[in-house]
C-alpha cells in the first residue's frame, strides 16, 4: 500500500483553518473536542503535518461555519506561497496585532505603528534601534495627516 504524504495543500488548508478558529476565538482543545480528536491531531492538521479526509473537513467546516469552499484559498495569481495573507495571518500573534492595528481610528498613528513593526523586524541582530527616529513623522507625511488640536 503507498503512503500518504501531506503537501502544500495539506498546509494551505491547516493555515486556512487555523486562521477561522482563532478568528472564532476557539481554542485547539475546544475545537478538538468539538471535531472530535485530540488537539495534538488538531496541531497536526493547522501545520499541515496530517492530511485532513473529507469526512473530517466537512466536520471542521460545521464547527466553523463556514462552507467547505472557504477551507481552499482562491487560486488568484500571487496567493499562493509564503506571503499569502492566509499564511502570514496565522503566525502567533498576527491575527491580535491585526485587530488591534484595525481599531485604531487615526490613519496617522496606524502608520506610526506600521512603520515601528516594519523597524523592528529589519532591525538587524546586534544592532540599536534609533529610538528618536521612531517618535518622528516625514514631513509629507505630516502635511497628509495634520494634527488635531
Amino acid at each position: 500500500m503507498a503512503t500518504r504524504k501531506s503537501g502544500p495543500l495539506d498546509a494551505m488548508v491547516g493555515a486556512r483553518i487555523c486562521m477561522f478558529r482563532v478568528n472564532r476565538g476557539i481554542s485547539q482543545a475546544m475545537f478538538a473536542e468539538r471535531i472530535g480528536v485530540t488537539f495534538q491531531q488538531v496541531q497536526k492538521y493547522e501545520r499541515g503535518a496530517n492530511r485532513v479526509g473529507t469526512s473530517r473537513l466537512a466536520q471542521i467546516a460545521s464547527v466553523l461555519g463556514v462552507p467547505v469552499g472557504e477551507l481552499f484559498e482562491s487560486s488568484q495569481p500571487g496567493s499562493a506561497g509564503l506571503n499569502s495573507p492566509v499564511h502570514l495571518l496565522v503566525k502567533p500573534g498576527a491575527l491580535r496585532v491585526l485587530k488591534a492595528y484595525a481599531r485604531v481610528a487615526s490613519p496617522r498613528v496606524r502608520l506610526c505603528v506600521a512603520k515601528l513593526v516594519e523597524s523592528i523586524a529589519d532591525r538587524t541582530p546586534g544592532a540599536r534601534a534609533p529610538v528618536a527616529r521612531l517618535n518622528t513623522v516625514d514631513r509629507d507625511e505630516r502635511r497628509r495627516f495634520p494634527s488635531r488640536g
